[in-house]
Order: structure tokens, then C-alpha cells, then sequence
């Protein structure tokens, strides 16, 4: 196919110019290399495609009729190609990022702001979900890349961690005198505690460390939004497991309180993940370097 694409951009010349030899000027070619060109593709289609004179060439009627095509197809393949210099140059093209509410709302929100100075014509496509569904939603094509808790256990994710975060317990006013000195985790999980749902890999890294110091828990309320556990806790519904970088705003207000616990909980991190098998558009790139430099 390339080499008759060849064929045609020299049958699309020599229509233009009507000669030859002006053709093989205008494409840097012999003229003998463009007649023998042009008697290829006649060849090829097995009909004729331009009238000799002494004067030059004029297409005949099957000649005209493919022309049109020709050159339809040839200014769309040049259409194709500044597309393509737009999205390398980024002055064009959709960036679609995964990301979850509280990530969203608590992280990622300065990083959309920063890339939009710099490229506004990218258009952004936000898809919500938990890092599972996202991690699906890599898998399916859905996004270009997510934004979202780790650790993730799989190995055709590419993991960029971007910032640290610390799982810590918060308790509103009722409980806040319990936990005047750093407390154990066998204490904290006497109280009515308050999670995220089993689902969420933030939940399963709490989880999993406390289990791994041979503690049981039983949460009194597991919900699906870090908010939510902000807003039962501060209505004293019981202590609830927290980002702690989350949840600053609650924290300095005085509406809740971080729990002292004699041995803290290990921090985890907070990343870009996108699929290793698949090339990231210019686009993803920019957006991905613009977080790893922290928005310059």
C-alpha cells in the first residue's frame, strides 16, 4: 500500500501540472522515474489514465473521476498529519484521568490547574471511582491514567508514588479524653470504630496491618466516602480511621482529634498508576511530569 500511495501522489502531481516533466521537477523525480510511475498504476488499474499530447497530459474521464478521490484522500491524510503535530505540541486532544472524590478534591485539584495553564487546549475527562475500578478502567482503555492509594498488587501497573500520606484514628469531643497519652491499638479497637468499605485499598492496608499485630476489629459503621468518616466521627458516633493529610481542615478547627497511638501506623502513598504495556499519550507525559516536579 505505501508504495502505491506513492503511485498516486505522482498520478495527483502530474494532474496538477498537466506535464511530466514539470510533475518530476515539483517531486524531485526524473521524468523517465514519473512515466514509468504513471504506466505502473495504469498497469495496476488496468485503464488509462491520461491523454498524451505534444502539449503535455489531460486526464481522461476514468482519470478524472479517480482524481477526485485521490485528492480527497491525500488532503485528508494532510488533515491526519496536523492532527497529529496538535497532540505532539499539545495544541489539541482529551487528557482522561481516574481519580477518587477525596484525591480528587484533597490532591489532585492544584495539578488540573497547573497543566491547564500551561496546555489550555487539552480538554480534561474526569471518571470517579474507587482504585479498583480504576485500575479496571486502565485495563479497559477508559482512562489514560489514575490518581489513586497504594500499594496496588499488580504487575502491569506502573506505580509512580507522588506523595506520602498516615492512616491515623480521629474521635470527636465525647472520646477525646480517652486518649490523653499515646494509646495501643488494642484499646482504639474496643471502641466503636467507624471504616471505609472492605472494598477500598485504603481500608485493606489498615486492615492488614492490624491484623498482622494478631488484632481482630469489627467495625461498628463502613462506609463508602472519607467525608462520611470525618462526619460520623465529629458527631461522635465512634473513632474513625482517617488520611490524616485528608483531613487537616477538621483537625485545625478543633472539630476532631488524632488519636496518639504508641506505635503509628506505616505510611503508604498516594501515585500516578498507568499501564505498562501501553505508551502514554503526550498529553498523559506532561500531566505525569507536572505532579512528579510538584506543579512547576
Amino acid at each position: 500500500m505505501v508504495s502505491k500511495l506513492d503511485l498516486y501522489k505522482v498520478f495527483w502531481r502530474v494532474a496538477l501540472s498537466k506535464s511530466f516533466s514539470k510533475a518530476a521537477k515539483e517531486l524531485y523525480m526524473t521524468q523517465p522515474a514519473v512515466s514509468q510511475s504513471i504506466m505502473q498504476l495504469e498497469r495496476e488499474l488496468d485503464i488509462r489514465l491520461f491523454n498524451r499530447t505534444p502539449r503535455g497530459v489531460s486526464l481522461t474521464n476514468e482519470g478524472s473521476l479517480l482524481f477526485e478521490y485521490v485528492s480527497s484522500a491525500l488532503n485528508l491524510i494532510d488533515v491526519g498529519e496536523e492532527k497529529m503535530l496538535e497532540f505532539k505540541h499539545l495544541t489539541a486532544g482529551q487528557l482522561t484521568i481516574g481519580v477518587g472524590d477525596t484525591i480528587s478534591r484533597y490532591y489532585l485539584l492544584p495539578y488540573l490547574e497547573a497543566f491547564h495553564m500551561k496546555y489550555p487546549n487539552i480538554k480534561f475527562k474526569i471518571e470517579n471511582g474507587t482504585t479498583l475500578e480504576l485500575c479496571s478502567m486502565l485495563k479497559s482503555g477508559v482512562i489514560d491514567i489514575a490518581i489513586c492509594n497504594f500499594p496496588i498488587d499488580d504487575p502491569t501497573l506502573e506505580q509512580i508514588p507522588c506523595m506520602d500520606i498516615h492512616d491515623v484514628f480521629v474521635c470527636g469531643e465525647k472520646y477525646k479524653n480517652l486518649f490523653s497519652q499515646p494509646t495501643n491499638l488494642e484499646e482504639v479497637v474496643k471502641l466503636p470504630l467507624i471504616l471505609l468499605e472492605p472494598s477500598s485499598i485504603s481500608r485493606k492496608y489498615v486492615e492488614d496491618y492490624i491484623f498482622s499485630k494478631g488484632i481482630k476489629i469489627a467495625p461498628e459503621f463502613e462506609l463508602g466516602s472519607h467525608d462520611l468518616l470525618l462526619e460520623f466521627a465529629k458527631i461522635n458516633l465512634g473513632i474513625a480511621c482517617v488520611t490524616k493529610e485528608f483531613s487537616q481542615e477538621y483537625i485545625k478547627k478543633g472539630l476532631l482529634y488524632e488519636v496518639p497511638l504508641v506505635e503509628e501506623i506505616p505510611k503508604r502513598s498516594v501515585g500516578v498508576c498507568f499501564l505498562k504495556s501501553v505508551s502514554l499519550s503526550q498529553a498523559s507525559k506532561k500531566f505525569v511530569e507536572i505532579i512528579e516536579n510538584g506543579q512547576d
